[in-house]
């Protein structure tokens, strides 16, 4: 449900792949996503009601990644949307659809550029 934009995913740069070494955790290497999806149900009935909203955005990286694969199933494979357009399908799931974005980006989970999102095959499906 976003409108296609004519940005080629496959020109644009890749982010880092999961389980890099560095970033917010001190040098560590990230958790992979296969090893957060592990407890992936228990994480989701911990943050997520009922009625599919985020009671709060996890702080453990590990548990983050599994909310974001949650979320990043919300964005159609193949897509481009505008930044307002991700902005109003995140915004269903919790109020802070900035932080949110931003989130998904950093982790892998989308990509951008020139103003135009897409979702990546990081994603479980």
């Amino acid at each position: 449900p976003g409108s296609l934009m004519s940005a080629d995913p496959v020109a644009a740069p890749k982010p880092p792949a999961l389980g890099a070494a560095g970033g917010e955790d001190g040098g560590m290497d990230r958790p992979q996503l296969s090893e957060a999806l592990r407890n992936r149900e228990v994480v989701l009935r911990a943050f997520v009601g009922a009625d599919g909203r985020l009671a709060s955005i996890p702080t453990k990286l590990i548990k983050r990644l599994v909310v974001l694969d949650f979320l990043a199933q919300d964005i159609e494979p193949g897509t481009h949307y505008r930044e307002a357009e991700v902005n109003a399908i995140l915004a269903r799931r919790h109020d802070d659809h900035a932080a949110l974005r931003r989130y998904l980006v950093d982790e892998g989970f989308m990509d951008r550029r020139d103003g135009t999102y897409w979702r990546t095959d990081a994603v479980a499906d």
